[in-house]
């Protein structure tokens, strides 16, 4: 026997319930891609690619809507999860009541689940923001410019210098070889001069 209420029967916000989390988790799925996606891609052909069924009615692809999207979706079904407590507890069969108790923690841990991992990809975006408004500033700083110059000045001057003795060192095993065949000429003609 189910409690009904202004909502619906038990079974029927339970019903509810699971299409909310199917939707949302599919939501997330979508926002975890759209995240992995190359941001060079344009959101048109991604979004030609993608199923309409995925999306949650009226969310485009913006990752701040569809995050959006995911919060309100969660909060209701915890507003489910609570209604359905609420009348699960009205049951009088006690094998009926204990059953739907469980019913609703599952419903509940499903959707903290999905609020832990909306709240994990908050936190990867914020840090992937902070990191790039990091490098710009670093970058944008006139002293790590000139810095960096140097350093590649200094790279570019130790390429031709080190060019430079090793041409040296061929040019100088040459003269070593040409002056000692010199020398083996002028014993030889020495020694033949004198004997």
């Amino acid at each position: 026997m189910e409690a009904a209420a202004g909502g619906g029967t038990l079974s029927e916000l339970y019903q509810n319930a699971r299409r909310l989390l199917l939707r949302t988790r599919d939501a997330l799925e979508k926002l975890e891609r759209l995240d992995s996606s190359s941001f060079s891609s344009s959101s048109s052909s991604y979004s030609s690619s993608l199923p309409s069924s995925v999306s949650p009615a009226g969310v485009g692809l913006d990752p701040a809507d569809l995050s959006f999207s995911i919060k309100r979706d969660v909060t209701q079904i915890q507003s489910l999860c609570a209604e359905m407590d609420r009348l699960s507890r009205s049951i009088g069969a006690k094998g009926q009541r204990d059953l739907w108790k469980r019913k609703v923690e599952q419903v509940a841990a499903e959707a903290d689940s999905l609020r832990e991992s909306l709240d994990k990809h908050a936190l990867r975006q914020q840090k992937k923001v902070q990191e790039a408004k990091e490098r710009a500033d670093l970058l944008g700083r006139a002293r790590a410019q000139r810095k960096a110059l140097d350093v590649l000045n200094t790279v570019g001057l130790s390429n031709s210098v080190l060019k430079l003795i090793e041409r040296r060192h061929h040019v100088d095993k040459w003269i070593a070889y040409a002056g000692m065949v010199i020398t083996v000429v002028v014993m030889y003609m020495f020694w033949r001069w004198t004997h």
